[in-house]
């Protein structure tokens, strides 16, 4: 199966979404890390590394991941956290590109040379086949927090031995870009069917658009009913194909940061760069139903439900149940203040408290009392 070489032309606006996603969660993900694991490595995985730049000299995830560093210096001279990268380049040519590029990047900015002279920043460089240096690198992997991209331009690297890998490690959130159309055109061939075992027909039950979705879904059965692993969608559309990027970690802080990334891209519905809900469309009346819910109000009614119905009693509930549903805390936090408002309950404090500083860090648990 032919794979496109993105490096041979600009990157579109699809790939500039996935980019600055991957870019937007390191900035979250990097002084996290930094302030709680002090004197420790840190390790980021780019396998999929590319070039550095495109021929217009827009950055790479590479370089975007140098910048975001270069943004925590401070934070990382303090703490003596040890930042570790390792970027993966299989194709030779691109391989001597990148390792061009971040060298030049890194030897004209004094805080990154600062950081490497001191030994808070090192990157490795791999010119090798993933399938060859995922299994030497995930003793790594398990030992250190890591940050991991997978952004190969297919699917061959979804396989359950690599997905069940990563649902083992509490420490590893990752990003992987999938071509997720590609299914519908390949799904039923040896190659894909070898390598990850998809439903085909149970996909195309499902509009075309939500394709990504509907292969996350299948994803999702496939994790242990120990591990803590969630894996969250963000689809992209580019013309008439499908893509996505899957994003996986086990810890709710990892879940929030990566949801307040995806809702910041899109405020419509924080899972696609595009309206796939026809929620623009929700405002005029239906002849039947009425006025239909965006995504934003279906989850608060849903939540308003579970609060009358005593299915959720406490900030932590609601915290959680939030976080599965995809959405941020500040669409429980408004909903629940206005049921207070409107008189269906009552709390002892100033707000909800649905966040994670309150319920994972401060715990300070809270209990919504439905009002007589």
């Amino acid at each position: 199966m032919a794979t496109i070489d993105l490096h041979q032309k600009p990157f579109d606006e699809a790939t500039i979404t996935k980019l600055e996603i991957f870019e937007n969660y390191a900035k979250e993900w990097l002084p996290t890390f930094i302030m709680s694991y002090p004197n420790s490595d840190l390790w980021i995985f780019d396998f999929f590394a590319g070039t550095g730049y495109d021929i217009k000299g827009v950055p790479g995830s590479p370089i975007r991941i140098l910048q975001q560093i270069k943004k925590q210096t401070g934070n990382i001279f303090n703490k003596r956290t040890k930042i570790r990268v390792c970027f993966n380049e299989f194709e030779e040519y691109k391989y001597k590109l990148l390792k061009d590029a971040t060298e030049e990047f890194i030897s004209n900015d004094n805080d990154l040379e600062r950081l490497r002279n001191n030994n808070l920043l090192s990157i490795k460089y791999r010119n090798s086949d993933f399938a060859d240096l995922f299994p030497k690198t995930i003793s790594t992997i398990r030992n250190s927090p890591s940050l991991l991209y997978l952004d190969q331009n297919g699917m061959k690297f979804l396989a359950d031995k690599y997905l069940l890998t990563l649902a083992e490690l509490p420490t590893t959130d990752f990003l992987y870009y999938l071509s997720s159309s590609y299914f519908i055109r390949f799904g039923d061939t040896i190659p894909f069917q070898t390598n990850l075992n998809i439903d085909i027909e149970r996909i195309k039950e499902n509009p075309y658009k939500h394709i990504h979705k509907s292969i996350l879904e299948q994803l999702r059965e496939r994790i242990p009913i120990e591990s803590k692993l969630k894996l969250y969608p963000f689809t992209i559309k580019k013309g008439r194909n499908i893509y996505g990027i899957i994003f996986g970690a086990s810890h709710p802080r990892a879940f929030d940061k990566f949801l307040k990334t995806a809702w910041d891209k899109n405020a419509l519905n924080g899972e696609a760069n595009f309206d796939i809900d026809d929620d623009s469309n929700k405002q005029q009346l239906d002849l039947f139903e009425g006025q239909l819910p965006t995504k934003i109000e279906f989850f608060q009614n849903n939540l308003k439900d579970l609060i009358i119905s005593k299915k959720i009693t406490t900030n932590k509930e609601a915290y959680d149940y939030t976080l599965k549903q995809g959405h941020l805390d500040k669409h429980a936090n408004e909903i629940i203040k206005q049921m207070k408002k409107d008189g269906f309950i009552q709390y002892d404090a100033k707000s909800p408290m649905v966040n994670y500083e309150q319920i994972y860090q401060n715990k300070k648990i809270i209990e919504y009392h439905i009002t007589p």
